[in-house]
């Protein structure tokens, strides 16, 4: 499992390293705030489990 996420993170970062600098914040604002997301509603999930 760690080798695929080193490999992953090797090909996302090669590929963003191609890309003009705009771009490639909009890209990482938007991964950003999918992961925001996510987080918050695996944790809502959590606390209304427990």
């Amino acid at each position: 499992m760690l080798l695929f996420a080193l490999l992953a993170l090797g090909l996302l970062a090669g590929a963003a390293a191609h890309l003009p600098g705009p771009v490639f914040l909009v890209a990482a604002t938007a991964v950003a705030g999918w992961l925001l997301l996510f987080a918050a509603r695996e944790r809502l999930t959590r606390t209304h489990r427990h």
